[in-house]
């Protein structure tokens, strides 16, 4: 997050190179540095002769190369944006060649999504000297509720631990989707906002009362009523609770609990650093671990491997999720 700034700052400051090769796992910052060299290096009445985007499915590395090496027309640059250019993944090395000898009057930029070049070949040595390379890590999912908390921050707003929590099992680690959620929350709701679980139940559609986090925290409590009325609602709606997401929680909920076992220092802050987790969710630790001792936590591990496997299909008999699910809580609690 902070090298994409100051990629961006480095722009507004003019000094903007003319490669930018943007590659990595994580698609959102490669697309928030790709736009905002679209929308702010060239004015208006300059990108009508002087901007042009293409697609690598639609081209080779010489059409690249070719548009590349063009002068700009009555303006100080032109901009070239290379989309989907991991779809030109067999031939990408070729563009070294451009690099060692580019045209000093373009900005090359190139979205290489989901895929990164071979940093000890010569493209990225080239680009190195003259350019940007930036890789786009995925975030863990332990660092997205941090990511979101961040991003709202700086754009006026702020977000309860519960309800940044829903997000992030609810959609996963993909920053894309969660900032296009964030975007509909940002419409109707005005700035100064503090956005609460009610607001994502409401604006998102993900249940405040009937999802992975409460069920893990009901599992955590021991309290049975509230884990089955869970677990009946996922078998109402399988779509949008997935047994093999829950499995997973639950898993790492459980490794993270034989880890705080293990700790010598249980106070809340050494407890946060240790586990990684946000200190608003320690609590949820300390009760859980008075409910389940090591011995015990272990076993469910040992239980939720199997029923891993049984999610994805491998031994279950087709037996429905709601049911297998069921079947695991009354495993964990006995």
């Amino acid at each position: 997050m902070n090298e994409a700034k100051q990629i961006v700052t480095d722009i507004q400051k003019g000094q903007i190179k003319p490669i930018y090769f943007l590659m990595g796992e994580e698609a959102y910052y490669i697309d928030k540095i790709s736009d905002y060299i679209e929308k702010n290096v060239l004015d208006e009445a300059e990108k009508g002769f002087n901007q042009v985007v293409l697609y690598g499915r639609d081209i080779s590395i010489e059409d690249i190369v070719s548009n590349a090496k063009r002068y700009p027309m009555m303006a100080e640059r032109q901009v070239v944006i290379i989309k989907e250019a991991q779809d030109l993944s067999r031939t990408i090395e070729k563009l070294s060649d451009y690099a060692n000898n580019l045209q000093p009057t373009t900005v090359l930029v190139v979205n290489y999504k989901y895929k990164k070049i071979d940093k000890r070949k010569a493209l990225y040595k080239a680009i190195q000297k003259v350019g940007v390379v930036y890789e786009s890590k995925k975030l863990y999912e332990n660092q997205v509720g941090d990511w979101i908390r961040r991003v709202l921050a700086g754009q006026g707003y702020s977000i309860a631990p519960k309800a940044a929590q829903m997000l992030v099992e609810f959609l996963g680690t993909d920053l894309l989707k969660i900032d296009n959620e964030l975007s509909k929350l940002k419409i109707v709701l005005p700035k100064d906002t503090q956005i609460t679980p009610e607001h994502i139940e409401e604006n998102i559609g993900i249940s405040k009362d009937f999802n992975n986090f409460e069920l893990r925290k009901a599992v955590g409590e021991y309290n049975v009523v509230k884990a089955y009325q869970i677990a009946k609602y996922f078998a109402d709606n399988p779509k949008d609770n997935p047994m093999v997401v829950t499995v997973s929680l639950l898993f790492n909920f459980f490794s993270q609990l034989l880890h705080f076992h293990g700790l010598n220092d249980k106070s809340p802050r050494s407890v946060a650093s240790a586990l990684k987790i946000n200190p608003y969710f320690v609590n949820e630790y300390i009760t859980a671990a008075r409910n389940y001792p090591m011995k015990k936590v272990s076993g469910v591990v040992s239980t939720l491997r199997e029923f891993d496997v049984k999610s994805k299909g491998v031994g279950a008999n087709a037996i429905p999720q709601g049911d297998l699910l069921k079947e695991l809580l009354v495993k964990i609690f006995n």
